[in-house]
């Protein structure tokens, strides 16, 4: 059985791929909560994988409520090593029309409603997120997209807003001038929270609309969304299909330095870390911190 297993966040039909078996839904408890919804899991030939509704069947949950937390340590507790993650986004250039899928290697973080870390007061740490995303697992996403004969641009930086409201078109315009390629709503912390549990995380914007800033173009509508929207899932089973089989056969991945994420993030002092803290934060950080003692036997 391959140690790789890739886990899907995205939208609500992207489990309904051919040839998926073993199919079930796995409800998950975390010490941050419970997730968007259950986690589907399945095979698709030798590849194990697990899919979750970033919003919940329905699209219930907005962007500012997500438990991102939640979503990621489920992921991690289920045995995911590799996420990817996929969006609808706005397009703020012009050679990135709707239907083009870019496969994003930068974020700006401009939400501010949002809690952003597994750790905190009893265990600090701080991940480097200069690389944000896996450039090895950028590589297998190219390659589907390739094979699959999507339209697609290898690299750009994603504007995450709050929401859930679009951009005025001031906003638009400013982000644009920041040299951003795509814009969206929940990608952050999403990326953040993958890098302190050691995932290797990939992000694709599948872009929906040219926001606001394009004159020629209606401003954002949700019908319009949702007919660019649906046409992008279709290509998106496709790509997710093509990459698992990549990610299973990838006899690299147990070296990906994404899985070292916290070799030298921890900054509290050993003698300092408070024990409920550490012991909340072993389903995602367990690697580096020490094992669970065991209790002394009775003396007879």
């Amino acid at each position: 059985m391959s140690p790789q297993k890739l886990a899907i966040i995205g939208g609500s039909g992207l489990y309904d791929l051919p040839g998926l078996t073993d199919t079930r839904w796995i409800s998950v408890d975390t010490p941050w909560g419970a997730p968007s919804d259950a986690v589907f899991s399945g095979r698709l030939g030798d590849a194990e994988m697990l899919f979750l509704p970033r919003h919940g069947r329905g699209h219930r949950v907005p962007p500012s409520e997500l438990n991102h937390r939640a979503n990621i340590a489920a992921l991690k507790m289920l045995g995911a090593t590799d996420v990817l993650s996929l969006s609808a986004v706005g397009g703020l250039r012009a050679d990135l029309p709707p239907g083009t899928f870019v496969i994003v290697d930068q974020f700006i973080d401009r939400t501010f409603a949002r809690v952003k870390t597994f750790f905190g007061t009893g265990l600090v740490a701080h991940v480097s997120m200069a690389d944000p995303v896996c450039a090895r697992l950028g590589d297998h996403l190219q390659g589907a997209l390739q094979a699959q004969g999507v339209p697609h641009a290898r690299g750009g930086t994603y504007l995450v807003m709050e929401g859930p409201q679009f951009s005025t078109r001031a906003e638009s315009q400013l982000y644009r001038s920041w040299n951003c390629s795509v814009i969206g709503m929940t990608n952050m912390p999403e990326a953040k929270l993958a890098r302190e549990a050691e995932l290797c995380y990939a992000s694709v914007g599948m872009v929906t609309d040219f926001d606001c800033w394009h004159t020629g173009h209606e401003a954002v509508t949700v019908d319009a969304v949702i007919q660019v929207l649906l046409h992008n899932a279709q290509q998106a089973k496709g790509i997710v299909a093509g990459l698992a089989g990549q990610i299973t056969a990838d006899a690299h991945g147990a070296g990906c330095s994404c899985r070292r994420a916290l070799d030298h993030a921890l900054i509290t002092a050993p003698e300092a870390r408070d024990p409920a803290m550490v012991q909340r934060l072993r389903p995602v950080a367990g690697r580096v911190l020490p094992p669970l003692q065991s209790p002394p036997e009775a003396q007879p």
